[in-house]
């Protein structure tokens, strides 16, 4: 059955990980969780399409795994976090994937991360028109609504702490004296 498409498909590069994609991906994330066992990986390594066959999986979703390719995976279902574990059965890591995944080498993808990140500009919905989301909208003006001034209000000063006595050891002690 194909997805049903959904307002924010249309973000460049983003495969929005909603109930839909989780249930569509239950066998590529329960693949890559396998791979947090030392014997599950030694036999994936062993002979990958044969592992592969435990899982119900897509022969789309197969070929991504096969292929290492991550975006696919995602668009397919795979969850970010999960699929990193093949990455890693692979010894690479998840700045590695990051990199490959944004089409660039991993030098320059820290860069941009060290740099603050992608622009936003040209990587928000196409539809909305580079416009902020109609529910981050949504949200703002009902909060801006409900907010009022508040009265400011002084802090009560603090009791002082009263002394402590001396322990009933010592007390003691000096009574028998």
């Amino acid at each position: 059955m194909a997805r049903k498409a959904q307002i924010y498909d249309d973000i460049p590069g983003t495969y929005v990980f909603d109930a839909e994609r989780s249930r569509e991906g239950y066998g590529i994330n329960m693949f890559c969780m396998s791979l947090m066992k030392d014997d599950n990986r030694k036999a994936f390594k062993a002979n990958e399409a044969e592992y592969l066959k435990k899982f119900r999986l897509t022969p789309e979703q197969a070929e991504a795994v096969l292929k290492r390719d991550y975006n696919r995976l995602l668009e397919l279902g795979g969850n970010i976090y999960f699929t990193a574990k093949l990455g890693a059965t692979d010894g690479h890591s998840f700045q590695h994937l990051a990199a490959v995944m944004t089409g660039n080498t991993q030098e320059d993808y820290a860069k941009m991360m060290f740099g603050g990140g992608r622009s936003v500009e040209g990587n928000r919905s196409r539809s909305g028109e580079n416009t902020p989301s109609k529910f981050l909208t949504a949200g703002a003006s009902a909060k801006k609504s409900a907010a009022k001034p508040k009265a400011k209000v002084k802090a009560k000063a603090k009791p002082k702490a009263k002394a402590k006595s001396k322990s009933k050891s010592k007390s003691k002690s000096k009574k028998r004296k």
